[in-house]
This record gives C-alpha cells, structure tokens and sequence, in this order.
C-alpha cells in the first residue's frame, strides 16, 4: 500500500470520526462551533493531499461535458448580443412603417444590456436561494420568450420590450454561468472550463452573423434572425435536467451526500479519502459562510463585498477588469459592425462582420488554451497592449476615409484604401482583445469568498453591462459629435489606461484552489503574495510526487 493511499484512509477515518462526534452533540451552537473548529483544523491538515493527488488527476469527461452544457447558455448571450448588427442595417420601414432612427437604433441596442444589467441582479438572488440549475432554467425562459417578442413585433416598442427581455436572459447566463462552471471546476482547469463559456459566447456570435449574412436578402428576414435564437434556450432547458447542482451550494445547504455524489463525478479517479478530504475543505469553508450568513439579512453580503477589506479588494480587481473590458470598445463591433463597415463602403458589412467575429471566436480558443498553464495575469500583460495599439490605427485611419458627420455616410462610391486599412486593425484589435480581456474579465468570479460569491459575481456582471449600456446608447452619438477618429481614439486611451491598471492590481490567481483564493486578497491587492504563494505550491507539488515517484502534471 502506497504513502498516499495510507494517508487518504487515514484521513477518511479522522471525518468519519468528526461526523461522529458532531452527531453525539446536543447544542447546535456548540456543534455549529465544534464542527467549524475541526473542519477548520482537518482543511488544514489535508491542503496537501488536496493540492497535489487531486489536482494531479485528470480531468474528468464528466466535467467537460456539464460545462459544455451549462456553456449553451452563453451562445444564447452570444447570439442575441451579436444578432442585432445584422438586424439594425435590415429593419428598414417594418417598425411603425417608417425608416427607425439612429436614437431608435441606440435604444434599442442599449435596452438589451440594460435589461442584462437587472437580470443580474435578479438571477444573484436567484443562484443563492435556488440553487445554480435553477436560475439557468428561467434564463431558458427568458430568451425564448425575449425571442418570440422580438420576432412578432411591428413597432419600435414592441421591439424595445423583446429587447429588455432578452437582456434579462442575456444578463442571468452571464451571471450564472461562470459561477457555476468555477464551481464544479477542478483548479487545474478552471480557466480552460470558463473559457469554454466564452468560447460558446464568441461561437454565438459567429453563428448570429452567419444566420444574418443567409437572411439578409428573405424578406423580413430579420424576424427569423432574432426568432431562432429561442431554440437553443429550449434545448438547454432539455439538458440542464442530467447537469448536477453545484457542490458547494449543496453543502452550504446541508445535502452533503449530494454534494459527495457530485465531488465522487468531478473527481472520478479519486479514492474516497481523497473526496472526503475535498469536501472537509468544503465543509470547513461553508460553515465560516453559513455562520456570517445567518448573522444578517441579504443586505449584508453587498455590504460585506465593501467593508470587509479583502472582499472589497476582490470586487474592485473583478470589477475594473470587466469594466477595461467593456469601455475598451469592443462591443462597438459587436453591435454596430455592419453599420460601421457599411459606413466605410463596403457592400455586404454582414459578411464583413462574420470575419471580425470570427477571429473573436478564434482567439477564444486559443485564450482557454494558454490560461491555466501561462496564467491570467501573463496572459493579460503578454497582450492587451495591442488592444491600444488598433484602436490608435483605427483611429488614424478614420481620418482620411470623407465621412458625413451629419448623416454618417461615406462620401465616396467606392472603398477607400484607408477602409481596408480600418477593416485590418480592427482585426489586429480583436486579436489581441479576444486573447486577453475579452475572456479572461469573466474568470474572476472566482476572487470572491463562498458566502458573497453569488452577490460578488452579480456586481461583476452588472459592471459589465452597466459599461456596456454606456457604449452601446453613445456610439453613434459619439461618431457625430467626436467624429469617428474622436471615438476611437477615446477608446484607444481606456486601452491605454487599463494596461497599466492590470499591471499594478491585477494578482495571478491560476492553479489556486477556491478556498486559498481568499487568502491573496488579504495581502492588498495580492499582486506579489499570489505569485510567492503560486510558486510555494508548485514546489510542494514537486517535492510531494517525486517522494512517491509519481510523473509531474504537464505544465510543472
């Protein structure tokens, strides 16, 4: 029998004999204060069997197959956030029987991410109440009946209203989402998990301009446009029944048994040990939550996200990456790619703005592919330079295509050189954009502790569509007044700015598990303490399997 087989039966004797003197006890606050302290002592105790046999053990299908699940929600984010482009430039007369104005078109577009903005909020509560399964399912709702709104509507209202309902949907899977893949994702491949959300994020919006470019030329195409996007949504809510709660809500909430049954598939080459050890950790960390929990009201965990220092920290690092994200301008394209690259003179923008979601959705993949082993923080400072350097380009490049302000037209039939010149550095600036804070912003809901995580990534989701609903209401506005050059070249300096910001507050979180995760925040902003703490880890990891001459995980 190996060392680490010993230690793991060992360690399964010592929690069942925990659970044991818990259940002889009669007090409950002498219980709930007992179990807290031993939990509390065995967490520590097993934090190396925790690091290097689980997170040594391959991923299991299992996992890979429930976020790919949970993640066809983000494709419904992608697609009824990128369908709109196609569907501005081909409304025409059919809302209200007239032409629909650029402030129509603006509103119309920003309600959306308004709309995100309070499902957020709602789908926060939701997630902690009800569990994660549960918010996913009324964001299955949503879309479809956002999507059957949008497609039967004749006026500019009706149209506004599909479109705040959509939002709520929109903002509940992008709250919910990562939280629940963070949740049941092993540390070793938390970033990649999340990164399958963007990736079906950015696939949804490949496949909305796809769908845009084939019902561009069918007669009120545009209604089948946003109508399909209800079919997904009806798929998802067919599959959610076979994904499993995540374990942490489960033990929060006393099904610990579920919560073992759920750790036993995540983790399926593990013994028993090993997942008792797993849920100790769990345990220990839930009954902190559940004790400052029960103290106050709902109201406390928002006010714990900004007075507990540590908290409060991880809330302004999760925060000002999602908001570098948003203002950064990438939703202009998202949203106005057609109107923009119709504006330069190009005859099927539709077909233009595919090639720029396209390359999103590569350099998504290649982002889930470079994250775990490289590190966010690498990652984000290896590449979000270039971010700045297209806008700047874009911006030059602006100046000499002859644009009406007034009307936003180009004054020329044919494509200037300068259009080619736009059309490439913006695909220089979604590289860089996809590779870097496109994706990684949505990682961070794992900085928060377990007993304001879902009221954590609920802020870190409304930031984002708050910031979004700035960009998407001013675009066109900021095209007439600043001109297009102006507009990006605003966009170019919050690029600027947000390098500099990343360098400075933004830790390496990457290989810790959720529950040290907190720790880094306790040493300001953990920029230093996480990358010491990463390396301290590595090398136990090391030491740890060349004593049992186990071969090193790839990437040590």
């Amino acid at each position: 029998m190996s060392t680490c087989e010993k230690s793991s039966q060992e360690d399964s004797k010592e929690v069942a004999k925990s659970n044991s003197e818990k259940a002889s006890l009669d007090d409950p606050l002498h219980d709930a204060e007992m179990y807290s302290t031993h939990v509390e002592k065995m967490a520590a105790a097993n934090i190396e069997t925790i690091v290097t046999d689980i997170d040594s053990l391959p991923v299991s299908w299992f996992v890979w197959l429930v976020a790919l699940t949970a993640s066809t929600a983000g494709l419904l984010f992608g697609y009824d956030t990128g369908i709109i482009s196609a569907v501005l430039v081909y409304l025409k007369s059919d809302l209200d029987n007239r032409p629909v104005t650029s402030n129509e078109k603006e509103l119309i577009t920003s309600l959306c991410s308004g709309g995100a903005f309070f499902g957020a909020i709602f789908a926060g509560n939701t997630a902690d109440r009800f569990g994660r399964k549960m918010a996913m399912y009324l964001g299955c709702v949503l879309f479809v009946a956002g999507a059957v709104i949008q497609a039967a509507s004749y006026t500019v209202a009706q149209m506004a209203v599909g479109r705040l309902v959509i939002g709520f949907g929109v903002g509940s899977a992008a709250m919910v989402l990562p939280l629940y893949v963070a949740e049941i994702a092993p540390a070793k491949a938390r970033g990649r998990l999340i990164g399958l959300n963007n990736m079906s994020i950015t696939g949804g919006q490949v496949i909305s301009y796809a769908i845009g470019a084939a019902f561009a030329s069918v007669n009120h195409g545009w209604r089948y446009m946003v109508g399909l996007g209800g079919v997904p949504a009806i798929v998802l809510a067919c599959l959610l029944p076979f994904c499993p709660e995540s374990p942490r809500h489960l033990a929060y909430n006393g099904r610990t048994e579920e919560a073992r049954d759920v750790l036993r598939k995540i983790y399926k080459d593990a013994n028993e040990g090993q997942i008792e050890a797993v849920l100790t950790s769990i345990s220990a960390a839930c009954v902190q939550a559940r004790e400052i929990n029960e103290s106050g009201s709902r109201f406390s965990k928002i006010k714990q996200l900004h007075t507990v220092p540590s908290n409060l920290r991880a809330l302004v690092c999760a925060c000002g990456l999602m908001v570098i994200s948003q203002l950064s301008g990438f939703n202009t394209l998202m949203y106005y790619s057609s109107t923009l690259f119709s504006l330069t003179g190009f005859d099927n923008p539709t077909a233009v703005g595919l090639v720029v979601a396209g390359t999103n959705f590569i350099m998504t993949a290649v982002n889930m592919m470079l994250v775990d082993g490289m590190g966010r923080r690498r990652v984000l400072l290896s590449t979000a330079w270039g971010m700045a350097t297209g806008m700047i380009a874009v911006a030059v490049a602006f100046h000499y295509i002859p644009i009406n302000v007034d009307t936003n037209e180009v004054a020329t039939s044919s494509i200037p050189p300068a259009a080619i010149v736009v059309l490439v550095f913006i695909i220089w600036f979604v590289v860089f954009y996809g590779v870097s804070v496109g994706n990684t912003a949505w990682m961070s809901t794992d900085f928060f502790p377990l007993e304001v995580r879902a009221m954590g990534t609920m802020w870190l989701t409304c930031s984002n569509w708050g910031s979004n609903v700035i960009v998407s209401s001013t675009f066109l506005s900021m095209m007439k007044t600043m001109t297009p050059s102006g507009a990006f070249g605003f966009y170019a300096a919050i690029c600027g700015l947000g390098y500099i910001w990343i360098y400075f507050f933004y830790p390496e979180v990457s290989g810790l598990v959720l529950e040290e995760i907190q720790e880094v925040f306790e040493h300001g902003f953990g920029v230093k303490y996480a990358s010491k703490l990463r390396k301290e880890r590595k090398h136990l990891i090391e030491e740890r399997l060349r004593t049992q001459d186990k071969p090193l995980p790839a990437g040590h």
